[in-house]
């Protein structure tokens, strides 16, 4: 599949039959068209903020990647599941980004387990300055998503004495428990809400395995607009999620690209860092819970009582919009947070639509999460850590092989007691 992508300005050769055409910052204005990034455009110019043109441009590269990731049905492909795409992409500065088109690639094909192709051209979208530009004062960027993790994140930089800038990629289902929790820390943090409206024509595809980009690529932007940025420092963008699920080690041989996302995995932060610093962007990606599990973030939150109180109404479902706005409670999502949970010690009151994992009946028997973890479980404890997780760290960037088995194997553990607490064979 090929897509261009670029302003409604930006005057592409003529588009065969089979490309889509993507409006970047714009209605689509036909139905075989695409767009995306209109609402975020407006959400910054509003808070009359001042970004960085590089970021900007890293901006139109996530949003034309997260389109495409929408519009490329896996089931088309011929192993029904490995795309390959190709991207066109109008941007301000065309030279340095086609300088980096390799390493992009690469990035993008760890990201998605897909094949990607992309180059740059000029025309892209780079807005005037505001007339009475606002420079937040706040000394780092938390990417806050509704999430469990990232909540525990947002409250620990504030009782370490920082000062985030929360920044929230909209979620159906999750955009006023993003508000109620940028408002219930610290006094309240400053919160800047973004979506990328990302709209192919036609069927949608479901795995969105390219999300992170776009969240990374909000924060980036927003870090760039920071009172500090513009004097010349290094500002920090934290994106908090427990090592277990950054990792995110394939509990079987059958879920190397089918099952495992890579959302915060370290090799793709660095990737995306690498990126960072060629395009001079002064912006510096942190995971301070990479050697953390789920559990130990909650028994080691700085506010236990906010913690107790907003808790169980985060969501960490990766199946959350299926299920009506519910916690499946099957997912790896789910039985990691339900692990959490108990390993914390506090009485889970999230509402589950599958509560009992371990029951034994037709129904039940198509728990293929569940059963991936039981076997995994198994698989450690009979034949040891390292043949198990040896895919999920044989990158040359991932970091300490040692600290991170033991982390997966805490991991482990936690599950482990989720499974027996509920008598899963």
């Amino acid at each position: 599949m090929k897509l261009v992508c670029g302003p409604v300005t930006t005057d592409f050769p003529q588009v065969p039959g089979d490309t889509i055409r993507v409006i970047l910052y714009g209605q689509p204005g036909a139905d075989a068209h695409a767009s995306a990034g209109e609402a975020a455009s407006e959400e910054i110019r509003r808070a009359k903020l001042d970004v960085a043109p590089r970021a900007w441009d890293l901006l139109s590269l996530a949003l034309s990647v997260v389109t495409a990731d929408l519009a490329a049905l896996r089931d088309h492909s011929p192993d029904g599941w490995t795309r390959e795409i190709e991207l066109e992409i109008a941007v301000a500065d065309p030279e340095f980004w086609n300088s980096q088109r390799t390493a992009i690639e690469n990035a993008l094909s760890f990201l998605t387990t897909d094949l990607w192709r992309v180059r740059f051209r000029g025309g892209g979208w780079l807005p005037a300055q505001p007339r009475e530009v606002v420079r937040p004062a706040e000394d780092c960027v938390a990417l806050l998503s509704g999430g469990l993790d990232s909540f525990v994140g947002a409250v620990d930089l504030a009782a370490a004495g920082r000062k985030p800038l929360a920044v929230s990629q909209v979620v159906r289902g999750d955009a006023s428990k993003q508000s109620t929790f940028a408002s219930s820390i610290a006094r309240g943090l400053r919160h800047l809400q973004l979506n990328h409206n990302a709209s192919p024509p036609g069927e949608e595809e479901s795995s969105q395995r390219a999300r992170s980009l776009i969240f990374l690529a909000f924060g980036t932007l927003a870090a760039t607009t920071l009172s500090r940025y513009q004097v010349g420092e290094t500002v920090p963008v934290f994106v908090c999620e427990n090592g277990f699920i950054a990792i995110n080690p394939p509990l079987t041989g059958g879920r190397l690209g089918s099952l495992s996302t890579r959302t915060a995995h370290p090799e793709f932060l660095a990737r995306f860092q690498d990126l960072l610093r060629a395009a001079g962007l002064r912006v510096r990606v942190e995971n301070p819970y990479r050697l953390v599990t789920k559990g130990e973030m909650l028994r080691g939150c700085a506010d236990q009582a906010l913690l107790r109180t907003y808790a169980a109404t985060t969501t960490s479902c990766g199946r959350y919009q299926r299920f009506n706005y519910k916690h499946c409670g099957r997912c790896v999502p789910c039985q990691v947070r339900r692990a959490a949970f108990l390993a914390w010690g506090v009485t889970d009151t999230t509402e589950y639509i599958y509560e009992l994992l371990g029951t034994d009946d037709s129904e039940h028997a198509s728990f293929d999460d569940v059963r991936a973890v039981a076997m995994a479980i198994a698989a450690v404890e009979s034949d040891g850590i390292d043949a198990w997780v040896a895919p999920a760290l044989n990158h040359p960037r991932v970091g300490d092989a040692a600290h991170l088995k033991s982390l997966v194997l805490r991991g482990l553990a936690e599950l482990a007691a989720l499974h027996r607490s509920y008598s899963v064979k």
